[in-house]
């Protein structure tokens, strides 16, 4: 009960059948959704230029061409989360942007960075072409680390210290760990013979720091907050919120028994199981997700600046939901025709 008292006392007024009361949480809804998508399709991409630095020169090709349809579409949803934060919710906008000045610039000097090497990397001379991968690594990298810094920041409240950075720090080293762990079972998919081999061992070495990960940000949210404790550890929602941590053990659990079978399974030509660490994997990070956002709602921040507080006028809130609802079906629409198109093993990248 003491959740529902702290609720009250931090929500006024608000009417959820009036637009002012609704349009931000279903901004809030969609701006989240696209930020986890982003996550797991552009985590993975990401995942397998981080993993190019372990790859053979035969097989990196290869690892680009298994993400060369979807990579650039993946980055769609980074671009429609953050433009709902911008117009929707303005002043969350200003906030963040404020504090995560510095990896944020950083974030885009990456990706603009593997934009570039992507294409260059192609058409580059055959001498050239090891310094385009070394940017297209070093771009994934960069990208991955500013995200998980930003992360351990947002979960930090944006808090000024070392104590503060050193988490930061230590989510960027996990996030670069999930996004590997992401981009190897991607390539267990969509590869075969000594790659796909490979994959599974690169998933292995990946798995348990992002446990690692998932369990500092589990643990620092309720201890940060006093609001976010009682709504996990207080009667009845530590019984029912108990199955959300059990789950992502059993996930990781499962995941790992998969990845230790693999390799027999793969060396038979028994590809039964494949996309078993992919799937978990998305699942351990949809749970992971659900548990922050959980913590966090129905403030942006930790108790500070309520998502009401932080949108924009109902008029304008109107106005961009009538084009999200056009927008949002066509990206949803493009990115399942890709998948569909390009579905099965990678083939060999030609731009003849």
């Amino acid at each position: 009960m003491r959740d529902f008292v702290n609720l009250a006392a931090a929500i006024p007024s608000i009417d959820l059948t009036a637009p002012a009361g609704w349009l931000p949480v279903a901004f809030l809804v969609v701006m989240g959704l696209a930020m986890l998508a982003y996550v797991v399709l552009d985590g993975y991409d990401l995942g397998v230029g981080i993993l190019m630095r372990r790859a053979d020169d035969a097989d990196k090709d290869r690892m680009v061409a298994s993400i060369g349809p979807f990579w650039d579409a993946n980055e769609t949803w980074l671009v429609l989360g953050v433009g709902i934060l911008l117009v929707a919710f303005p002043m969350a906008h200003g906030v963040i942007l404020g504090a995560l000045y510095l990896p944020v610039a950083l974030m885009l000097l990456g990706l603009t960075l593997r934009g570039v090497a992507f294409d260059f990397r192609v058409k580059a001379k055959a001498e050239r072409k090891p310094l385009w991968n070394r940017a297209f690594y070093a771009g994934s990298l960069i990208a991955t680390l500013a995200q998980g810094y930003m992360l351990g920041l947002l979960v930090m409240g944006f808090e000024a210290g070392l104590g503060a950075m050193a988490f930061g720090a230590l989510i960027a080293v996990c996030l670069v760990a999930g996004y590997s762990l992401l981009g190897a079972s991607w390539l267990v998919i969509k590869t075969e013979g000594a790659l796909q081999q490979r994959a599974v061992r690169w998933a292995r070495s990946s798995l348990w720091m992002t446990a690692v990960g998932i369990a500092a940000v589990s643990l620092a949210t309720p201890w940060l907050s006093e609001r976010i404790f009682d709504k996990w550890f207080s009667l009845p929602w530590i019984v029912l919120l108990a199955p959300v941590p059990l789950a992502t053990v059993v996930l990781f659990f499962v995941v790992d028994r998969s990845l230790r079978r693999l390799p027999t399974r793969l060396a038979e030509g028994n590809e039964y199981g494949a996309w078993v660490p992919f799937g978990g994997t998305i699942g351990i990070f949809l749970l992971a997700f659900y548990g922050l956002a959980y913590s966090l709602f129905f403030f942006f921040f930790f108790d500070h600046m309520t998502i009401w507080q932080a949108a924009a006028a109902p008029e304008s809130l109107m106005i961009i939901f009538v084009g999200a609802c056009v927008v949002l079906p066509v990206i949803i629409g493009y990115t399942a025709f890709a998948y569909r198109v390009f579905r099965g093993k990678a083939q060999p990248l030609d731009y003849t």
